[in-house]
C-alpha cells in the first residue's frame, strides 16, 4: 500500500480454525530492503489484521511487493503451511497508454 509518501503491507484474516495461527507477512522494496512481521491470529470468528510499519517510499508502486503466510501453530519446524499469499507488482503502463500519449 501506498500513500502520504510512505509504503506498507496490510494482510486481512479471519481465524475460525478453533486454534490460534501464526502469519508472516514480509514487504520487499528497492535494493533488497525487507520488512517482515509476525503476527498471532487468535482462534475467534472476528476479522483482524497484520501490518507493517509505514516507512518512506523509494521508487513507485512497482518497486515493492508483499507475501503473506499462514501457518499452523506448534513448533515452526511442524506447523503445516496453511497459505502463503502473495502481491503482483503494480504495472507500469506504456507509453502509449498514457493520459495525453499519442501512438
Amino acid at each position: 500500500m501506498t500513500g502520504g509518501g510512505e509504503t506498507w503491507a496490510r494482510a486481512y484474516h479471519r481465524n475460525t480454525s478453533g486454534a490460534e495461527l501464526r502469519s508472516v507477512l514480509t514487504l520487499m522494496g528497492p535494493g533488497g530492503r525487507t520488512v517482515e512481521l509476525h503476527c498471532a491470529l487468535p482462534a475467534h470468528d472476528e476479522p483482524g489484521s497484520c501490518e507493517t510499519p509505514r516507512g518512506p517510499s523509494e521508487g513507485g508502486p512497482d518497486a515493492y511487493a508483499a507475501v503473506a503466510e499462514y501457518a499452523g501453530a506448534g513448533p515452526v519446524e511442524e506447523a503445516p503451511l496453511l497459505l502463503r499469499a502473495g502481491s503482483d507488482r503494480a504495472p507500469v503502463p506504456e507509453a502509449s497508454d498514457r493520459p495525453g500519449a499519442s501512438g
